[in-house]
């Protein structure tokens, strides 16, 4: 099936009559989709719950204009459908916005369907409220979210297919909305979907994302896949024949076929590889179902894992035996890439039918296969491992959320203790992390270990496979540097904990002597007075200040500047403001006011002050946002800027819609990277492109030459995007350049 996210917008200028058959048709949809579940007694819960929505949602339109229920209906139906939920998990998805934006109230739901439905409409309504809120709070809400996820997982399953659907719907939003909510699903939701099982879900959130975030680059490489289906289609036919043969021949019952992989993963692939679309060797994978019973499975995929790699060669090192240890999530493939025809290599995933479906349905999947079993699930292990680490965590800075991503959201390792036992572990685990892993008294005390009966230090980062013996001191005890050691949340929170109470104690000392000063000139120990001194010193907390008291980093010396009224301290004005400038071109004269206000916000053409944000240096034309930060009012960043989806994801509130006006008397600068090969005259050949034919000014240029290769980096001013990507085309032109592109300068 080929890659596509483009939606059919159900019209919205029809009659009343007509919207009333249009929903009515996607109930009777639903019953059908959900035919094979019903009970005695289902169908009449079902009504009630579809009337009731209804009823509730009556005057309520979308932003595309058509009516509200329409949503309920289409969240509904992804839970049955794309997720694999039942009858109960139906209803509550019917009923998740009700509690929230009607009359309708959790009494009313409780009476109607009785306890379990309501809890689960309870958690959907917080969870609504928590992420669509414009609380800075995320991280706190972002805990509460997990609390349910622990209690009932449907909550987490109903609110993935309501984010999915309004992700299907955006085209009528606002584009700083559209922003928002498309890095709040790539930073949590589509992680947690995958998190989930749900690698269809995942991969649809991650490319309508990049749909919003990065519309052309979206386009470029959806028109790439388009171009080149034909010939990927006749290529697949032609991998797969031989295959086919052989597994017809020796009596395998098996689906095989090729599905391209996201644009999303293809672009991904594209930057972390430094390749053009046309190198990405992996644009599809082909896919086995074997069809065997379940004490034969792993024995029947390995067969036919020989029969492919009898008919192709294998990547050795890209070998990904996920049979003998299924992923946490509950997904077991085999996965080899193989040397195709035409020297393309090719990956091939082989599971089962039962495992297909878990692939695909995830969590639901799991417990079907996992009733009337005892086994403790890696599903429940994981779950175990949220409740411990929201019980032990008390933080309520935007770290938790990033925390929770590294320690829960990512793909895992397997690493075995002495005896042999597999531990699994986040990618990028160390040592210490394994230790704190095991017992907290052994993190603590770690001084290194012995990874595959080597010696390693306690920062080693752990690969699938390793052996890991902790070695401890009685000496030993946690320091700052550690936190730069270790992923998972309950070594940072254990090394934070352990800090914290050391920081504590030395904070007395400072408290002590603030205490002496604040007397002697007349102020109280009072919390007002604190957080006064601490907006003076710019320290976060109290704690921070009287740390930094005790340790001579503050003397207090200012004190004597503030006035006292009454028993409350008053921090002086400060003296002078200093200002960041945007980069402009030296040669041109200091632009005026009005040429450098080079944004227009909102719908009005009001001019506001701003500065470029250093981590990715925006010039215009880029796509671009704006951020109102604390202290150093707005800042400009690129929608692709690497911190672009954590401030949007954590902070949507404070994003702000931005604009370039067009201006040529101003000049950016930015960075271009150059490799080609190594040709007499090429430095010259660059030199005069650039600044002979096309008049750009070069601000700094260094070649690298190695092996008949050469690297160079040329920091250019151009008035705007379209000139950069003149430059960049006319020096693809030239004669042995094989790529060209843009890097952020520090």
């Amino acid at each position: 099936m080929e890659v596509t996210t483009e939606n059919i917008v159900t019209p919205y200028t029809l009659g009343e009559e007509d919207e009333k058959k249009l929903i009515l048709r996607h109930y009777r949809a639903l019953l059908r989709a959900l035919k094979t579940k019903l009970k005695p007694g289902d169908k009449m819960l079902l009504r009630n719950a579809f009337e009731m929505a209804a009823e509730a949602h009556k005057t309520m339109r979308r932003k595309s204009g058509e009516p509200y229920i329409l949503h309920p209906l289409a969240v509904a139906m992804v839970c049955v459908e794309e997720i694999g939920l039942g009858v109960r998990s139906t209803i509550c998805a019917l009923l998740h916005d009700t509690v929230e934006d009607t009359d309708i109230t959790l009494q009313d739901v409780t009476r109607e369907f009785g306890t379990e439905i309501a809890k689960i409409v309870d958690g959907l309504t917080k969870i609504s409220s928590v992420m669509d809120s414009n609380s800075s709070q995320q991280a706190e809400n972002f805990k509460k979210i997990l609390l349910t996820l622990t209690d009932d997982p449907r909550v987490i399953l109903i609110k993935l297919a309501d984010r999915l659907h309004n992700m299907r719907t955006m085209d009528s939003m606002k584009r700083e909305k559209q922003l928002k909510i498309s890095s709040e699903t790539v930073y949590v939701y589509a992680p947690l979907a995958h998190r989930m099982g749900l690698y269809n879900i995942k991969t649809e959130m991650e490319d309508l994302s990049m749909k919003y975030m990065e519309p052309d680059t979206f386009k470029f490489i959806a028109q790439k896949l388009q171009d080149t289906k034909k010939e990927r289609t006749k290529y697949i036919n032609d991998f797969i024949k031989p295959i086919k043969d052989k597994l017809d021949s020796t009596g395998f019952d098996c689906e095989i076929y090729g599905r391209p992989k996201s644009i999303h993963s293809i672009w991904s692939k594209i930057k972390k590889k430094g390749v053009a679309f046309e190198e990405v060797y992996d644009l599809f994978a082909i896919r086995i179902l074997v069809n065997a019973p379940t004490a034969k499975e792993k024995e029947e995929c390995w067969k036919v894992y020989s029969i492919i790699t009898d008919a192709y060669t294998p990547s050795p090192e890209r070998l990904r035996d996920w049979l003998s240890n299924p992923k946490s999530n509950g997904y077991e493939a085999l996965h080899t890439t193989v040397m195709g025809p035409q020297g393309k290599w090719v990956e091939v995933q082989i599971r089962t039918k039962r495992m297909n479906e878990i692939a695909e349905k995830g969590l639901a999947a799991h417990w079907k296969y996992k009733e009337g079993t005892s086994e403790e699930s890696r599903f429940d292990q994981w779950f175990q491992q949220i409740r411990e680490s929201l019980a032990n965590n008390d933080s309520e800075s935007i770290d938790f959320l990033q925390d929770f991503k590294t320690s829960f959201l990512t793909e895992e390792i397997y690493v075995y203790t002495p005896k042999g036992d597999v531990k699994m572990l986040p990618i990028g685990a160390t040592a210490l992390d394994f230790a704190f892993g095991v017992h907290t008294a052994i993190g603590s005390k770690c001084i290194g270990a012995k990874v595959n009966h080597k010696l390693v230090p306690i920062s080693y980062k752990l690969k699938s496979g390793d052996q890991i013996e902790i070695i401890t001191s009685a000496k030993q005890k946690p320091n700052t540097e550690w936190l730069k050691f270790v992923v998972t949340s309950k070594a940072k929170d254990k090394i934070k904990d352990t800090l914290k109470e050391e920081k504590r104690a030395i904070a007395e000392d400072g408290k002590y002597t603030l205490q002496r000063k604040m007397e002697a000139i007349g102020a109280a120990m009072s919390v007002v007075n604190m957080e006064e001194l601490c907006q003076f010193y710019k320290i976060q907390s109290t704690l921070d200040l009287q740390y930094d008291i005790a340790v001579k980093k503050i003397d207090l010396r200012e004190l004597k500047d503030f006035t006292v009224h009454g028993d409350k301290l008053v921090a002086p004005k400060p003296i002078k403001i200093i200002e960041e400038k945007p980069a402009y071109d030296p040669e041109y004269k200091t632009p005026s006011k009005k040429d450098a206000e080079l944004i227009i916000f909102g719908e009005s053409s009001d001019r506001i002050m701003y500065t470029l944000a250093n981590c990715c240096k925006p010039i215009p034309g880029d796509d671009v946002f704006g951020f109102v930060t604390t202290g150093e009012g707005l800042k400009i960043h690129r929608t692709n800027c690497p911190n672009a989806t954590r401030l949007m994801a954590n902070y949507g509130h404070r994003v702000v819609k931005t604009k370039w006006a067009k201006n040529k008397e101003i000049s950016f600068l930015t960075g271009l990277k150059i490799i080609g090969l190594d040709d007499v005259g090429v430095i010259h050949k660059i030199t005069n492109l650039i600044s002979g034919e096309l008049k750009v000014n070069i601000s700094a240029m260094t070649i690298e030459a190695k092996d008949g290769i050469f690297e160079g980096n040329v920091k250019v001013f151009v008035h705007d995007k379209d000139e950069l990507e003149n430059l960049v085309d006319a020096l693809l032109r030239l004669q042995g350049i094989e790529r060209v592109d843009r890097f952020d300068i520090d």
